[in-house]
């Protein structure tokens, strides 16, 4: 009986350990939810899309800093360009502005190199004229001529202008010479058409010139009516 008993006592125990031993099989297999979804396909689906979000999103980090980078140094750059460009405007305005400076000067040197003054000193030898006359007789002292030249070259321009540097006639000629036409008195200056010293001195010029005196010249404007 007892062996009976033991056999049997035996088988059941046996049947215990097994039916034990698959429910542990089973809670391993089924208890651990979490190694059940790592190995489900959706699971693994979802944890691929993440990682690629999150490389996208690394990615558009990455690509949002290089735009922002570039765009800065873009502005650097255009901002360095744009300030050469001011100074390089800057240098040429102040060389323009001193090329104008030297133009004007030197266009001042040449006015004064080609014009005369417009007054004379005039001798204590010719006080007895007065205005354009003694500025005349100073000039024609100075011209090489003497005072009995001077005689001559009165009276022979009181008939042509009065000694009035805005004279001028009907046919043109113009001036205290009445040179024809006024502006050959150019010659001896850019100021021919207001400065008596320049046109006197043109006028000497042309008598000394084409009849070699004053004198000569006043015999001949009385034989012509001319010179």
């Amino acid at each position: 009986m007892i062996p009976l008993l033991t056999r049997y006592g035996a088988k059941l125990a046996a049947v215990l350990v097994l039916a034990l031993g698959a429910v542990i099989a089973v809670n391993a297999v089924t208890d651990d939810t979490s190694a059940l979804d790592e190995r489900h396909p959706s699971r693994a689906a979802a944890e691929q899309q993440a990682e690629a979000a999150e490389v996208a999103e690394e990615f558009r980090f990455q690509h949002v800093n290089y735009i922002a980078e570039t765009a800065g140094a873009d502005v650097t750059v255009k901002a360095d360009a744009v300030a050469d460009y001011a100074l390089s405007k800057a240098e040429g305005l102040d060389e323009a502005e001193q090329a104008a400076e030297e133009a004007a000067e030197q266009a001042a040197e040449e006015a004064a190199m080609n014009t005369n003054p417009t007054s004379v000193d005039v001798p204590s030898s010719c006080d007895e004229f007065s205005g354009n006359r003694a500025t005349g007789c100073a000039i024609t002292l100075e011209w090489g001529f003497d005072l009995e030249q001077f005689g001559c070259l009165e009276p022979l321009w009181t008939k042509e202008s009065g000694w009035n540097e805005l004279a001028a006639n009907s046919i043109g000629a113009y001036g205290i010479p009445q040179a024809l036409p006024g502006s050959k008195m150019s010659s001896e200056a850019d100021d021919w058409e207001t400065n008596p010293v320049t046109q006197i001195r043109w006028g000497l010029g042309y008598i000394e010139g084409r009849y070699g005196t004053p004198c000569e010249a006043w015999a001949h404007s009385q034989a012509n009516n001319w010179y």
